[in-house]
């Protein structure tokens, strides 16, 4: 293999060590409320040495934990929203004031930069924000217009779904634990929640967190085992079930949702497109590809890994792109500082390289990087760009989910929507252009759940008024905005009727009553009612 010019340097190396934060005080009190019988432990990414001994759940613990959390929520879904959406807001502020506590774990756990962890905290604390000041608007009941105006009167209610089975990925264990499950909560459900082993420490901190803020403990109940284990125990008792993980387990989990009758939301794999027009800022979008692509090392459902650069800006966008790749500082300290971590485990490392080594063999060029780092730690992968990228190479098609991106030139931008557009999956993207609206134009003919324009993925992520999700094998279902807390809900029409029923009345017989209601739709529509 070709190796770069010029290695990532280390970033300097922190004073704390993962013993210093994950002691076993913090260890036996985080897990005191998980239900299991067994024993299981995590690494850390940034060393390989076991960080801790955790319970392990068995069949029958996660049914128990089940029969705890439909009691608790009895009395949970009992109070009002706005007493509900209190807790919520209480968090927020816990969550800002704790955030080092938090940042040591997500490290820790995951192996990525602070400054990556960080992104978690701010990402909750829009959620907590949102739902907490917005919930009573979306739950509160709605008036419609019913059959006959005024003699029918209709109501929309929202009731909890129940206990929400919630499977939690390993990358973002911090939002994508409890930044899903808030919603739910200040819905009135339960949630029986299975992060991954290797980041539970940092969901059980969030649901401490939770607890203090006023969540009654067993409203959050938590199982730690095996995926093919343990989470098919959690979809199968539960009465809604959210899931964030790869598309081939997405589908497992949709099947047996379906099998059920219950309702599931995933958020799936992805091949995010980066599409850079002629006319964009071009040491703007180098900057903006290096956030898009190699954030928490590339371990982001939604990070680009396909650059399209028209030709004309190709060379110059890529000398910039390579040159602040290259400069990228690799760290492991606990304290901000590194540009880049750790990949979270051996099989993402094999993965990575399998799809970097077999594209250089098959004719691709490294730009930049292409190499472990095992002077940094033993996960460790540089910043990798990729260039002459070509089918049937696996990283041209398969989601490599680590910091590797592939660039292509394109002349036309119908070329450009079409290419990014040539995968079954439909995540995320991100446009670069100096026109604001050509952008919008453009993004509105991708195929993705989000489009950021001049920026790779916050800016849609973080507007949590927004819907987020994906479309293809990206998924179903959305988070934020109304549609990510009205799918932990059931919809309840209650129509009253008064004065007169829908059907003959007063004497009058049925042709009378059918030549009443056709003179009546006639009128309804001539006054534009819906």
């Amino acid at each position: 293999m070709t190796e770069s010019r010029h290695s990532n340097p280390l970033a300097p190396a922190g004073a704390r060590t993962a013993a210093d934060v994950v002691t076993p005080a913090l260890v036996a009190r985080l897990t005191a409320g998980v239900t299991g019988s067994g024993s299981t432990v995590s690494h850390a990414p940034f060393t390989g040495e076991v960080l801790a001994q955790l319970p392990e759940s068995t069949p029958e613990d996660v049914a128990a934990a089940f029969e705890r959390a439909r009691e608790a929520r009895r009395h949970w879904a009992a109070r009002s929203v706005r007493e509900r959406a209190g807790v919520l807001l209480r968090f927020h502020d816990l969550v800002l004031r704790r955030q080092s506590d938090i940042l040591d774990l997500i490290q820790l756990e995951t192996g990525k930069a602070r400054l990556h962890a960080h992104e978690e905290v701010q990402a909750v604390a829009v959620a907590a924000r949102h739902y907490g000041r917005s919930a009573p608007a979306y739950l509160r009941p709605k008036r419609h217009t019913g059959v006959i105006p005024t003699l029918t009167r209709v109501t929309e209610l929202r009731r909890p779904r129940g206990v929400v089975g919630q499977i939690a990925p390993w990358n973002y264990p911090f939002e994508l634990s409890v930044g899903d499950a808030l919603p739910a909560f200040v819905a009135g459900n339960a949630v029986v929640m299975k992060p991954d082993t290797q980041t539970a420490l940092t969901a059980l901190l969030a649901r401490e967190l939770l607890i203090e803020a006023g969540l009654p403990e067993g409203v959050w109940q938590v199982v730690i085992g095996e995926g093919p284990v343990v989470g098919p125990e959690v979809t199968d008792r539960a009465d809604y079930v959210s899931f964030t993980g790869s598309t081939r387990t997405g589908r497992e989990v949709a099947r047996s949702a379906a099998a059920r009758l219950v309702g599931c939301s995933l958020e799936l794999g992805g091949k995010n497109a980066m599409l850079v027009l002629r006319d964009a800022d071009i040491e703007k979008a180098a900057a903006g590809a290096v956030r898009g692509c190699f954030s928490s090392a590339g371990q982001l459902c939604i990070s680009i890994e396909r650059l399209y650069v028209h030709a004309s800006v190709a060379d110059d966008f890529l000398a910039r792109f390579a040159a602040r790749t290259r400069a990228m500082r690799l760290g492991t300290a606990l304290a901000y500082g590194a540009d880049m971590g750790s990949l979270v485990s051996q099989k993402q490392l094999e993965n990575v390289t399998r799809h970097v080594d077999e594209a250089v063999a098959k004719g691709a060029t490294l730009v930049a990087g292409g190499r472990h780092r095992p002077d940094a730690g033993p996960l460790f992968y540089e910043p990798t760009i990729l260039d002459g990228v070509e089918p049937p190479m696996a990283v041209c098609t398969e989601e490599t989910f680590g910091p590797v991106v592939s660039v292509y030139r394109f002349t036309d931008e119908d070329e450009a929507v079409r290419l990014a557009n040539s995968t079954p999956f439909g995540l995320n993207a991100s446009v670069w252009t100096a026109d604001g609206r050509r952008g919008r134009e453009i993004a509105a003919r991708l195929k993705a759940g989000t489009v950021n324009v001049n920026e790779a993925y916050a800016a849609a992520y973080g507007s949590a008024q927004a819907p987020m999700g994906g479309m293809g094998d990206s998924g179903l279902g959305r988070r934020h905005g109304s549609e990510g807390i009205l799918k932990y809900t059931e919809a309840q029409t209650v129509a009253q009727q008064r004065v007169m029923p829908l059907g003959p009345a007063f004497g009058m017989d049925d042709e009378k009553y059918a030549r009443l209601m056709t003179g009546g739709l006639r009128a309804l529509k001539a006054l534009r009612l819906r």
